[in-house]
Formats: structure tokens, C-alpha cells, sequence
């Protein structure tokens, strides 16, 4: 796991660039069509809204060491979030992601140190927490970008942080390909070798071989590619493998 400050520094870096996408949006544009399929950006930012208070709850979980948030603290607050008119939703969810960011990097280094919770499944730390939140944060905050600029990318910080927590990712998003084969995966800024194995569990392996290559692609297309978001055409076809694409498509096909 990276060091906890560069998490930090990416949660805030893609905060900011969020901002900068929604708040100059009138009315009108936060009701545009997202990257995420029946999603308007508005919808998108309310649930990276809803998505930061859910967060929140859990920091407030790690820091006591108590449970983490159930459904039923959810629902309230998807209801609340879905009652509010677009344009609230983008703006009132910049306000919950700056809070969230906030406190994050106000907490004293005895807190950082002594935070853990358990979410799905596994108990994680601060850095833990950050890289789920990252995730979903680059991720959606990119959904909307690119529908306001088609070659809109991924950041390269959050770029350099996710492809080290890739495998964790792909083993929760991949389905099962209805022909498994392994592939050895490059990929270029930054430069990571893989075994992506796609069946019958997903498996993405950190490699260190120097044998022939698959797949070669850049980091932030393979990121992209877990998270069900690399489209055939957005692909680097120049680079070796990129036939192979519209099959792994089909083993991530976003969450």
C-alpha cells in the first residue's frame, strides 16, 4: 500500500478537479448525460455525495472502534440525496466532498495511526479507506468529465495509485469469461507487469517475468478497463493486444 500521504493528496486532488467540473454547471448542464449508463452528471454527483457521508460515517466508526455503517444508516441518507433537485445535488455534494477531504487531512497523526474499520470483509486502515474512496471518487469524477470532454483521462496521481490496488479491484469486479485464459498484461505509466487470469475466478497477479506480452496498454486504460469504463474505441489499438479488449470488456463489465 503507497504511503498514506500520497492518498491524501490524491483525495484532494480529485476533489478539487470535481469541483471545478460541477460548480460552473448551470441547471440545465448538470441534467447532461453522464458516462454512466442512466446516470445525469447531477446523478452522479449526488451519489458521490451520499457516497461521502456514508465515508464519513465510517471514519467516525474507525476512529471510536465501532461498528461500520449498516443499511439502515444508508437508506436515509439516499433518500435525502435523491429528493434534492439536480442542481442541489451537484452542488451540495462538492460541499459533502470537501467536508470529507477536510477532516481527513485535519486528523492529528495519532488518529491516522490508530484508524481501522472492516468493510466488506476485510478491516483496513486510513490508506485503505482512501484507496476505496479514490476508487470511487477518479472513477465517477471522470464519468462526468469525459462527458463534457471526450478525451478526458483519469488522473495521473490517482493513475499511480490505483494500478497498485488493481488486483483487489479486478478479483471484486470480474466475471468469469465464458472461455478462461491467462494473459500477460504491460502496462506503461506508470510501467506494471500482470497475469490477469479470466476464469474461473478473476485473478489480476502483479508479475515480475520479462516473457512475451498479451496486452500492452497504458495504466490509466487498464484502471479503466476493471472498472468497466475503456471503450473499444477510446483503446489504444496501436499497442500489442489490443484485439483482445472486447473480451475482456465483457469479464469487467462495470460497477
Amino acid at each position: 500500500m503507497p504511503d498514506l500521504d500520497a492518498w491524501i493528496s490524491a483525495a484532494r486532488s480529485s476533489q478539487d478537479r470535481f469541483a471545478a467540473l460541477v460548480l460552473p454547471l448551470d441547471a440545465e448542464q448538470v441534467q447532461h448525460p453522464s458516462y454512466a449508463e442512466d446516470w445525469s452528471v447531477a446523478q452522479v454527483a449526488s451519489h458521490l455525495g451520499s457516497q461521502a457521508e456514508i465515508f464519513g460515517l465510517a471514519l467516525d466508526a474507525g476512529l471510536a472502534g465501532t461498528a461500520a455503517p449498516g443499511m439502515e444508516q444508508f437508506q436515509p441518507l439516499w433518500d435525502t440525496w435523491n429528493g434534492r433537485s439536480a442542481q442541489l445535488q451537484a452542488t451540495e455534494s462538492v460541499k459533502a466532498n470537501e467536508a470529507l477531504v477536510s477532516r481527513i487531512e485535519g486528523l492529528s497523526e495519532a488518529d491516522r495511526a490508530r484508524f481501522k474499520v472492516s468493510l466488506f470483509g476485510r478491516e483496513v486502515d486510513l490508506a485503505g479507506l482512501l484507496a476505496l474512496r479514490l476508487g470511487e471518487h477518479a472513477l465517477h469524477t471522470w464519468d462526468i468529465a469525459v462527458a463534457l470532454d471526450s478525451t478526458a483521462v483519469l488522473s495521473a496521481d490517482a493513475v499511480d495509485l490505483l494500478i497498485d490496488v488493481l488486483p483487489s479491484t479486478a478479483a471484486r469486479a470480474g466475471r468469469a469469461a465464458a472461455e478462461p485464459r491467462t494473459l500477460a498484461v504491460e502496462t506503461a505509466a506508470p510501467e506494471r507487469r500482470f497475469t490477469l487470469t479470466t476464469g474461473p475466478d478473476v485473478v489480476l497477479t502483479p508479475d515480475s517475468g520479462t516473457g512475451p506480452v498479451d496486452l500492452v496498454l497504458p495504466a490509466e486504460e487498464l484502471v479503466r478497463l476493471v472498472y468497466g469504463r475503456l471503450d473499444e474505441e477510446a483503446t489504444s489499438a496501436e499497442l500489442p493486444g489490443h484485439e483482445v479488449v472486447p473480451e475482456l470488456r465483457q469479464v469487467f463489465p462495470g460497477f
